[in-house]
Order: C-alpha cells, then sequence, then structure tokens
C-alpha cells in the first residue's frame, strides 16, 4: 500500500465545467421507441416514446462530476480515442478494473486501475506499458469514468 502520498493539486480542473441537469445546455432529444439492432436492420417505430437529456442519463451526480477530453491512444481498445469526452465522476469509489483518470507525479492519465497483485495503471493498447505505482509516488485517482463519448467521424 502507499506510504508516501502528497496531496495533489487539481487546479487543472478549476475551468472545467460541473456537469448539471439545470445548465444552459440541456437539449432533449428524442429518444425512439424502440431499440435499433446492431445486427440484422430491422424497421424503427414512426414515434418517439420519450425525450431523452443525455446529463440526465449520464450523470448520477451532478456535484461530482466532470466532462474532460481524452488525448491519444492508450485506451483505444477500451474504446477511448483521442478527443473522445470523458464523463467523470468523482464520487465513485475506484475499484480494481475500474477505468479512472489518475494523477501520477503531477500528471493525469485515464487507465484501467488494477491493485492486485500490484497496485498499477494499465493502457487497453498493446503498444504502450502498464506504469507501476511505487511507494515513492505521488498518487491519487481523481475520478472514474463512467461514460464515453465517442464521435464517429
Amino acid at each position: 500500500m502507499l506510504t508516501h502520498q502528497k496531496q495533489l493539486n487539481f487546479d487543472v480542473f478549476a475551468d472545467a465545467e460541473l456537469a448539471s441537469s439545470t445548465s444552459k445546455t440541456s437539449f432533449h432529444a428524442p429518444l425512439l421507441g424502440s431499440y435499433v439492432p446492431a445486427g440484422f436492420p430491422s424497421p424503427i417505430d414512426d414515434y418517439r416514446d420519450e425525450l431523452m437529456d443525455l446529463n440526465e442519463h449520464c450523470v448520477q451526480n451532478p456535484c461530482t462530476t466532470y466532462y474532460v477530453r481524452a488525448s491519444g491512444d492508450s485506451m483505444i481498445n477500451a474504446g477511448i480515442h483521442d478527443q473522445d469526452v470523458l464523463v467523470l465522476d468523482r464520487s465513485i469509489k475506484a475499484k480494481d478494473g475500474s477505468i479512472v483518470v489518475a494523477a501520477l507525479n503531477g500528471d493525469f492519465t485515464v487507465k484501467v486501475l488494477k491493485t492486485s497483485p500490484k497496485l498499477c495503471l494499465e493502457p487497453r493498447n498493446d503498444a504502450f506499458s502498464t506504469i507501476q505505482i511505487t511507494d515513492t509516488d505521488d498518487f491519487d485517482i481523481f475520478g472514474v469514468v463512467t461514460y464515453v463519448v465517442h464521435a464517429t467521424n
């Protein structure tokens, strides 16, 4: 377990906007009344079942949720690509296998948290190495990634 841990300054997120279901960016889009199969084509219903606001759907704890833009391709095999928007919740306790935004020695990274057999951060791209966390590292979990917003183009 970590014996030396310094309190990290998260001022880098000072300008980040907290997610809010009451923000001016609220947008309710039609949610179609049926699922769209990813396999064989199926007719889509000609009506909308309800309206959906992605903030309401993706944000469980507005006071502790941030949107963060991913950079790089170390997590592409987890479906996180360069410039994707991550929905990050600071109130969720990270556990083994959680995708987290972590601060390590003053730098932020998004990786999979592994707690056993040793504490480490694992990428999801074979071109990158696992990062072992030692007692001398300044390490903190900023939050757990709950959703990824990925543009297809």
